[in-house]
């Protein structure tokens, strides 16, 4: 059930749990499209908030999926958090660089917006 890839230079391997017929010696193919979509996103947020001079002490993105019962078992819906923490975070600049991720330059959620819905909420956590 394990599967191994190479992308641009680097080594990937997909499988399944125990139970599954596997042995759990990589991450689920289906999870991976979570963060696809978390590193995607990310790498916009950093770079543009870097643009803004936004002083950040970390992100955390969490990106949470419903899947259908059913098979093809798949994603309905997905969510992400945007946890962001440093000393002064000014919200509409957080806010302009999630919206200008979402709709202009991530391509992941471009791509999984074509068949389902993908909202986002934002934490901000305050560093003294």
């Amino acid at each position: 059930m394990a599967f191994e890839t190479e992308l641009y230079g680097h080594k990937l391997t997909v499988d399944v749990d125990k139970d599954n017929g596997g042995q759990d010696l990589g991450p689920r193919p289906k999870a991976l499209m979570l963060v696809a979509l978390a590193g995607c996103t990310g790498m916009d947020i950093v770079s543009m908030l870097t643009k803004m001079r936004v002083d950040l002490v970390d992100l955390n993105i969490k990106v949470d999926g419903e899947v259908t019962e059913e098979h093809p078992k798949h994603f309905t819906s997905m969510h992400i958090t945007y946890e962001f923490w440093g000393k002064d975070l000014p919200l509409d600049k957080l806010e302009k660089a999630v919206s200008l991720s979402d709709e202009r330059y991530c391509g992941v959620s471009a791509t999984l917006k074509k068949g389902i819905p993908v909202t986002h909420s934002i934490v901000v956590h305050k560093v003294e």
